[in-house]
Formats: structure tokens, sequence, C-alpha cells
């Protein structure tokens, strides 16, 4: 896992973000424990209460659950779930690139065409 100081995104919530990827994605299975609190904080290097907060966001958005003295433990991800988290990503990601494509002056035909490019050049290279 790689941190960045300078991103402007708290550390907190770039571990969490981290995590939730790798959930959803499907690395960590339903019932499998994440790494303890004290041993992430030691290997990444930051404080326990930084990787306690970024678990109690895992455990807000529904995907762990705290055992007490065990640690947490990856949810059950209901499919339905799953799809909504992803469409909400690619909502926001798509957001942020319009936004983008606002500043750089592209028209929406533009940006249109540029995803039709990427999402060939995508296709080829599965």
């Amino acid at each position: 896992m790689i941190l960045l100081q300078n991103s402007g995104i708290p550390i907190y919530q770039q571990i969490a973000d981290a995590f939730k990827a790798d959930i959803l994605s499907g690395k960590y299975k339903q019932g499998e424990y994440l790494p303890s609190i004290r041993s992430l904080a030691k290997e990444l290097r930051i404080s326990v209460i930084t990787t306690m907060k970024a678990y109690e966001v895992l455990e807000a958005e529904g995907l762990a659950t705290g055992v007490q003295g065990k640690g947490f433990y990856v949810n059950a991800q209901d499919s339905e779930m799953l799809r909504e988290q992803h469409l909400r990503k690619v909502e926001e990601s798509l957001t942020e690139a319009i936004r983008a494509a606002k500043i750089a002056k592209l028209s929406g035909e533009e940006v249109q065409d540029m995803l039709k490019v990427l999402l060939t050049a995508f296709e080829e290279d599965e």
C-alpha cells in the first residue's frame, strides 16, 4: 500500500480506500480478517489511531466488522451493493474527468470521442 503525504487526502482515508478497493475486487473474502491495527500501523509507519480510524470508516460503510480482541473481518458483500459501489466510483471518476475537460475547454463531443478511444484501447489490451 502506497500512502501519499501531500495528496490532500487524509492518510486514514487513503488506507480505507485501498482496503475498500481490495474488498470490492475480491482480494479479501467474506469472513477474512484484515491485518491487525498494530501490525498495519507498524508496516506503514503511521499512528495506531490513524489505522483505527481507517478501519472505522470501513465499518461505517458496512464493509468490515470489528470484533473485540480479534480485529476486523470482511463482511459478506451483496452483489447488488457491490454493483452500486462500483457505479458510484465510476460516477465519481467521470465527474472528475468532466471537470478536468471543462478546465481544458474540451467539448462534450471531444470528451465522448476520447472515452471511445480509451474504451477501444482497453478492450484491445484484454
